[in-house]
């Protein structure tokens, strides 16, 4: 379908209803298929970009619920109308099987649908109205209202693992535009074709919807002072960004250090600790880990919920566990990495394990260009707890098994993890008791706890949490994915005495 002229990517940023070229340009990178050239984002740019989107906000802060609705209802059926082209360019730079990113797609116009409900259902603005009481003593009390509003031009980056799910009409873009807040995105580099055609589609929506132009811009590419702009740029509300904890931290800093701090949302991953409970372990260890190396491995292990950690005991039930494990990997090949960077952060990361005395290699992998195979590696609690560097993410088919002697040492050592997106228990009924003890442990370390499950898959559903304590993200109140993130970009407003012909419409 590229070979039409209408999906062919032309490498221009869509600023405010207009498609720029920069002076510069850059070449994607793709598994397979042909190179195309896009222009590089500016600084300039941003400045466009924030500006109209300061501009829509005054009209498109304002809509009705239901035209924010059919607008996103709108997006979603203009992807749909592009999935061909989508799932070709995106195979293309990515290295990922078609059957993933027609999933991925259907989960993109899933949560803009999904969004559309929540706003029209209304229940997200959770209206409160404490009625006058003029005569009230010592004093009366005024008519009081309250109602949560949209805060305004919202940055999101796109994620270099989802190039849909996560990126230009991804989770952040949604909830931004659902909550009434226009919003600029900085393309990823990794798929900046799958990104320009996912921006024509928004594009036509906002022009069949009759939105501002400025609603949404794509910048595409550009170095670091672009991303840099435009969380400093002053009419930039929030942020939302998914990737690694070292960007991450380095652009929530720049928020932090503005004039008006503002807040970053930032999904930063994490290693997702399984731990597997004795009795489970005894009763079904291999077939726990046989699912283990399944989850470790799927999408070549790019996932944020990857579980990178397992948690077992000593004994002949956690060896069978290990055992099976290490059979299942050993029968998985060389998986297509999303980026060259990102396979060569994945050899960089076996290198860290293989340099320590503490880790004992079980299985070793050697990779090269842009594929990576599994690895596993086994280490006891003591060595993890004094090792800070065996509890850093290594973004691929990469597998820790802690060894603990006994449950307390199994809680001691869930007391020692960083702050996590996921946490799982693999358990059976005689092992509630330790279950009990650990779980209070876990929900404090994380944002979502799973039983007898993998982290691997998000649903998108009005109770997911996707987000946990720092590093796993930069702020733990907040999620990702499902309806409440949408509240990452409201505030509330108390209204005091207006007069009901001038409160907004969905106070009357």
């Amino acid at each position: 379908m590229l070979d039409d002229p209408k999906f062919k990517p032309h490498g221009k940023h869509l600023i405010a209803g207009e498609w720029l070229a920069s002076g510069q340009s850059f070449e994607s990178e793709p598994a397979n298929g042909p190179a195309h050239a896009f222009s590089v984002g500016s600084v300039d740019l941003v400045n466009q970009a924030c500006e109209a989107a300061e501009d829509a906000f005054w009209t498109y802060g304002y809509t009705t619920r239901a035209e924010r609705a059919a607008f996103l209802d709108a997006i979603a059926d203009e992807i749909e109308a592009r999935a061909d082209a989508i799932t070709e360019i995106g195979s293309q730079e990515t290295g990922l099987p078609e059957g993933r990113l027609q999933g991925e797609r259907g989960r993109t116009t899933g949560q803009l649908r999904l969004f559309a409900s929540h706003i029209r259902d209304g229940a997200y603005l959770d209206v409160r109205h404490d009625a006058a009481l003029p005569d009230r003593a010592p004093l009366p009390r005024p008519e009081l209202r309250m109602m949560q509003r949209p805060i305004g031009p919202v940055a999101v980056f796109g994620a270099s693992n989802f190039p849909l799910a996560f990126s230009t009409a991804g989770g952040d873009t949604a909830a931004a535009l659902a909550a009434g807040c226009p919003v600029v995105v900085k393309g990823h580099s990794a798929h900046p074709g799958t990104g320009e055609i996912i921006a024509e589609a928004i594009h036509a929506a906002i022009n069949s919807c009759n939105m501002p132009k400025g609603v949404f811009s794509l910048i595409q590419g550009g170095r670091r002072d672009v991303g840099t702009a435009l969380v400093q740029h002053p009419l930039i509300k929030a942020v939302g960004f998914t990737g690694s904890l070292g960007g991450g931290r380095a652009l929530f800093d720049l928020c932090a250090q503005r004039p008006e701090p503002i807040p970053f949302f930032g999904e930063l991953g994490s290693v997702n600790p399984m731990f597997v409970l004795p009795a489970a372990a005894a009763a079904r260890g291999a077939e726990i880990g046989t699912g283990w190396a399944g989850s470790l491995t799927m999408g070549a292990g790019q996932f944020c919920t990857n579980p990178g950690i397992a948690v077992v005991e000593t004994g002949a039930a956690g060896d069978a566990f290990v055992a099976a494990t290490r059979t299942a990997l050993e029968g998985v090949g060389a998986q297509v990495m999303l980026t060259d960077g990102i396979a060569s952060a994945y050899r960089d990361g076996q290198q860290r394990f293989d340099g320590r005395n503490a880790v004992t290699p079980l299985l070793s992998s050697q990779n090269e260009g842009r594929t990576a195979k599994p690895a596993l590696y086994e280490t006891d609690a003591a060595n993890y707890l004094q090792d800070h560097a065996l509890g850093e993410e290594v973004f691929g088919p990469l597998g820790l098994v802690v060894r603990v002697a006994n449950a307390q040492e199994m809680i001691a050592l869930a007391k020692g993890f960083e702050g996590q997106l996921t946490a799982t228990m693999q358990m059976d009924a005689d092992d509630a008791p330790l279950a009990r003890q650990l779980l209070p442990v876990l929900e404090r370390k994380a944002g979502r706890v799973l039983a007898n499950g993998f982290p691997t898959g998000v649903e998108v559903a009005d109770t997911m949490v996707h987000g946990g304590p720092y590093p796993a993200s930069t702020n733990f109140g907040a999620t990702s994915v499902g309806t409440l993130s949408i509240r990452r970009f409201l505030r509330p407003v108390c209204y005091q005495n207006i007069p009901a012909d001038v409160l907004p419409a969905d106070l009357d």
